[in-house]
């Protein structure tokens, strides 16, 4: 697809838009119109009709460039012919069976080849699910009631795991020991005196913390660049003492890598260079459809063993390991050989540089972060090292909320808190595209 001028892509906005028409069919028949939060728009959002490489046509006929992913799940883009034609391969095939089918092996295998921390795979839906595998393996494997994560970091759909995923100041408690904070509405007391909180990249406070608990502790689950916190890389030295004292501890190391596999072709436990004991899988291992994996430790791994009966932690899924995704999940992952995630950093690290450069050159406050294919806009100029000190304040959070729906109007996808990735369908031309529209949004006020 050719690039073209900077134009408005507002058709959506429009009282008889089809997007319009949609979202009031939609809530009739789904709770505020909604499935996923995290697409929910005001005043409605907008529809999509279909994509390819790094373009989206939304319901309406407009087209954006593609700079979220479904939120860092397509490392190809829209529509890749060899993920497609893999998927349409096997589902001509059958797409489900009461019975394990040879790709599960062979993408099994392939994880296990490329992370140092995976001995063995167990497959699942999506990268909540992941995760609360990953959780429960490490209460079977220790006999232990706890977990550990750190303050701010999104972790899926598990109550334990949401825990203080959106405290505020007036509820966050004390560095040293940030409170238990409920994330939905319900959430049992007894979920949030099992989960201790920690400060990210806080290594003194953290590992001080860990050791008050260690005799309750299950898991430390840490994503090594967690988005909700701001997309900040863990620093090396605090990676190193976290896996230090669960090591001697006997608390077993969760990474989430659900969004940080796409850090490196050996993920984010090769850049940081740590072995953790459990790794939580999902999104891009999937080739655009839903999937999610717990990897480990083979020793750990064996409480999943069904071998002589009842495992020690049962775990079964109507749709795991599913023919479908585990096809087309090959297809993407061995189309991303250590060159693909090269020509991934040099992009990415130009589209940072370049929005730094806009940033400045406009005097207008605000920074970008991340590594690799993923970055992330913020509204202010200050030194990010931890989830509070992220955390936007009300008019830094208009700012960006303008600056997104500038964007989206014309002709750029991101996440509404400045979220984005990139596909191997982006080359130089699309970021300077991007950067085009991103500078226009800021000298026509979109962010001021």
């Amino acid at each position: 697809m050719a690039l073209r001028t900077i134009t408005e892509t507002r058709a959506y906005a429009r009282p008889d838009s089809r997007s319009a028409k949609l979202w009031e069919r939609a809530q009739g028949v789904l709770p505020g119109g909604n499935s996923r939060t995290t697409v929910y728009m005001a005043p409605r959002p907008i529809y999509a009709a279909e994509g390819e490489g790094c373009w989206i046509v939304d319901a309406d006929g407009d087209r954006r460039l593609d700079l979220l992913n479904n939120y860092t799940a397509l490392i190809h883009g829209h529509a890749h012919p060899a993920v497609t034609e893999a998927a349409a391969r096997r589902l001509a095939r059958g797409s489900a069976f009461p019975l394990p089918t040879a790709e599960e092996i062979d993408l099994a295998a392939l994880i296990v080849d490329r992370l140092d921390g995976v001995d063995q795979v167990r497959f699942a839906n999506s990268g909540s699910e992941a995760v609360m595998m990953a959780i429960k393996a490490a209460r079977g494997f220790t006999g232990r009631p706890k977990i550990a994560k750190f303050e701010g970091a999104y972790h899926g759909s598990y109550d334990w795991a949401e825990v203080s995923l959106g405290s505020g100041p007036d509820e966050w408690g004390p560095l040293d020991a940030p409170a238990s904070i409920p994330y939905s509405k319900g959430t049992p007391a007894s979920v949030l005196e099992d989960v201790v909180v920690l400060p990210f990249n806080r290594t003194e406070l953290a590992v001080a913390r860990i050791e008050r608990e260690a005799k309750h502790l299950a898991a430390v689950l840490i994503d090594p660049m967690p988005n909700r916190v701001g997309l900040i890389p863990a620093r090396a030295d605090f990676l190193r003492a976290i896996r230090e004292v669960t090591a001697v501890h006997g608390i077993c190391l969760v990474f989430d890598e659900v969004i940080s596999f796409r850090l490196g072709y050996h993920g984010a436990q090769g850049v940081f260079g740590i072995r953790p004991d459990l790794t939580s899988l999902g999104k891009i291992i999937g080739g655009g459809f839903p999937v999610g994996a717990v990897g480990g430790r083979a020793d750990v791994m064996a409480v999943f063993d069904p071998r002589g009966g009842k495992p020690l932690v049962p775990h079964g899924g109507t749709f795991n390991a599913n023919p479908v995704t585990m096809a087309a999940g090959l297809a993407a992952m061995r189309l991303m050989d250590e060159k693909a995630f090269d020509r991934l950093d040099e992009v990415g690290g130009k589209l940072r540089s370049g929005v730094q450069a806009c940033l400045e050159r406009a005097g207008v406050p605000g920074a970008v972060t991340g590594m690799g294919s993923l970055f992330r806009l913020h509204p202010a100029e200050r030194a990010f090292v931890d989830y509070r000190s992220g955390v936007a304040s009300e008019a830094e959070r208009a700012r960006l909320d303008r600056l997104y729906r500038g964007l989206i109007d014309h002709g750029i996808l991101l996440a509404p808190t400045g979220l984005g990735c990139l596909s191997t369908a982006v080359g130089e031309a699309e970021i300077e595209y991007f950067l085009e529209v991103l500078n226009a949004c800021i000298h026509t006020g979109d962010s001021a």
